[in-house]
């Protein structure tokens, strides 16, 4: 085990041992994201709209991915939390000893994959950088995608012929 992982270990918290490769899945990372935050101990626990201005840079060729971006002022971000453990089990948040909950049961970045998402309102675009507020993940964050807000977001397509949107 990574020394930086054992020592992220609380008293009474368990493990699971990981069998599968670290390389089961692919997941392209399409940018990097800047925080004023480069430890854990500084970043904070949720991000908040009013927080911070943080930059999201997309890579190429995913820039003209971003088309239309602009008409959207929420935005979902997914990240790689790559300075995450991934066999956290159960997990004592407070590390008090005393209270214990799955780590399904958490936000914590503390999973077997350690997938961040936030909600944030979108200041403005340059370019190939998002610049947004309401993150809580350390500088250079490996990004994942960018979804509009589901509630600012209505379909392109036409509806699909004979689709019913759930159970009557």
């Amino acid at each position: 085990m990574c020394p930086i992982m054992k020592s992220r270990l609380r008293p009474g918290e368990e493990t699971a041992e990981i069998t599968a490769p670290r390389e089961d899945a692919t997941v392209q990372f399409i940018g990097r994201i800047a925080t004023p935050w480069a430890t854990r101990d500084t970043c904070p626990r949720q991000g908040r709209q009013d927080g911070p201005v943080c930059r999201i840079t997309v890579f190429e060729p995913w820039v003209r991915a971003l088309e239309g971006i602009d008409g959207y002022g929420q935005l979902e971000i997914l990240y790689w939390l790559d300075q995450s453990r991934r066999d956290l089990v159960r997990q004592n948040p407070k590390g008090d000893g005393q209270r214990y909950f799955g780590t399904f049961a958490l936000r914590s970045p503390q999973r077997p994959n350690p997938i961040g998402t936030a909600m944030v309102a979108l200041e403005r675009v340059e370019g190939d950088t998002l610049v947004v507020r309401g993150l809580d993940c350390l500088d250079g964050t490996p990004l994942i995608d960018i979804k509009p807000s589901r509630c600012e977001f209505s379909p392109k397509a036409p509806d699909k012929p004979g689709a019913q949107d759930g159970p009557t």
